[in-house]
Parts: C-alpha cells; sequence; structure tokens
C-alpha cells in the first residue's frame, strides 16, 4: 500500500483463519505497513461479527495505536458447520440458518464498515476489503443452489458498493472492495473441493489478494474483483 512518512497500519479481522493468518504474516513481512493488528474471536479484545459491542471495541483499540489506519482486510466468511450445509434446493431452505448466513456474511462486514472506515485518514490510499465470493454474483448465477450463501455475499457486495459511494464523498483517495479469492484450502472450502478444481495454499491466496489491492487505484472503489484482478459482475 502506498502511504505517507507516517508509520502505516493494517488491520485483519479474521485473523485465526487460515486466510486470515497468511494475510497477518505477509502484511508483518511488507516494507509498506509497519504494524498489523489482528483480531478473531480469540483475540484480546475479541472480535465476533454477531456482535457490535466487540466490533466498536476493536475500532477503538485501533484509533488508539500509533500511525495511520491504511488496510483493513475482512477475511471472515461462513458457508457450513456441523450442522448447516449448502442448501442444493428451496427444500432445503431454514430461517434460522439463513438468519445466521447474512449475520455472518453481510451484516457483520457492514458493521465492521461503520466502524473501521471513518478511522481511514482524510487524504492518501487506504483500504477496506473484505471477502466476498464469484457465487455471489446474480448475473452470473447459473447453476442455483446454495441459497444462503449465495444470497448473503450478494447483500455483502450491495453493502461494499453503497459503504464505497459515501467513502468517496469522505475520503476520495479511499478505496471499498469485495474480493472473491477463488477456492483455498481452508476449513470452509475443504468439503467441497473436487477433482479438476483449482485450490490454491492460502499464503498463495493471501500474497495474490495483496498483490491486487496494491494496484486498485480510486477508480476502483466499490468494486468487486477476483485473485486476479479482474472487475467481476455483480
Amino acid at each position: 500500500m502506498e502511504t505517507s512518512e507516517t508509520q502505516a497500519l493494517a488491520v485483519v479481522i479474521g485473523a485465526s483463519g487460515g486466510l486470515g493468518c497468511a494475510f497477518v504474516q505477509h502484511l508483518q513481512s511488507s516494507s509498506t505497513i509497519d504494524a498489523v493488528i489482528g483480531f478473531s474471536r480469540s483475540s484480546e479484545p475479541p472480535l465476533d461479527l454477531t456482535s457490535e459491542a466487540s466490533i466498536a471495541a476493536a475500532a477503538r483499540l485501533t484509533a488508539e495505536q500509533a500511525g495511520e489506519l491504511r488496510l483493513v482486510i475482512d477475511a471472515t466468511g461462513f458457508l457450513h458447520d456441523a450442522d448447516f450445509g449448502p442448501e442444493r434446493s428451496w427444500r432445503h431452505l431454514n430461517a434460522e440458518r439463513m438468519a445466521r448466513a447474512f449475520a455472518l456474511n453481510a451484516i457483520g462486514p457492514a458493521l465492521l464498515m461503520k466502524h473501521f472506515l471513518p478511522l481511514f485518514p482524510k487524504g492518501g490510499k487506504s483500504v477496506f476489503a473484505t471477502l466476498s465470493a464469484k457465487v455471489g454474483s446474480i448475473e452470473d448465477n447459473r447453476f442455483g443452489g446454495w441459497y444462503s450463501y449465495r444470497a448473503s455475499k450478494a447483500a455483502l457486495n450491495q453493502f461494499v458498493r453503497t459503504a464505497g459511494i459515501e467513502l468517496q464523498r469522505k475520503r476520495p483517495e479511499a478505496i471499498c472492495v469485495a474480493l472473491h479469492p477463488g477456492t483455498v484450502d481452508t476449513a470452509l472450502s475443504a468439503p467441497f473441493s473436487k477433482a479438476g478444481l483449482t485450490v490454491q495454499p492460502p499464503e498463495q491466496a493471501a500474497g495474490r489478494l495483496l498483490t491486487v489491492l496494491g494496484s486498485l487505484t480510486a477508480e476502483a472503489n466499490g468494486g468487486f474483483y477476483d485473485y486476479k484482478g479482474e472487475r467481476l459482475p455483480w
């Protein structure tokens, strides 16, 4: 990230996950980032996407640090757990499980924007990036299924687009984007990997995404990009 002479600070949310941990490691060795803060449910303070109070506390701690916040990466996401998997048909829709997907994939990240975007400096490039998914693209949906995951990521994309518009008015050089990381070898995607599918190690995926973020300009604000830097349809 291009920064001023002031110390540059980066924040990674979901730092205990496979991809989040890889982001932290890359940023710790970066020549353009001076300090990295990792938040997760096991950090101190803990950050739980379903608790706005915990998000606000993490933002306050960030604001107290020396330097300027230049990068926030939301490396969280929910696809399945022991009780819930992607729905293959409308027969499998369940209100409680749908609400959980939206809470973790859309509402939580939107609250991150609420509390972290105001911390960006008034001038210079700063980036807020959240992990979306290509299956969240409505235009690209040709196979159906995965109702809650698709819809919650589509909602996330709309939050990014809307927040990007407001961000541009207040900090013209700042960027808010959604990223599709591709298939990464993590617990989220492991049950759905299949023959012929390109699966990236977390270290490679994080490096590619950071390269994309480093290349983005203010014109990219509010956009949706994949790990190759290509813009994706909404």
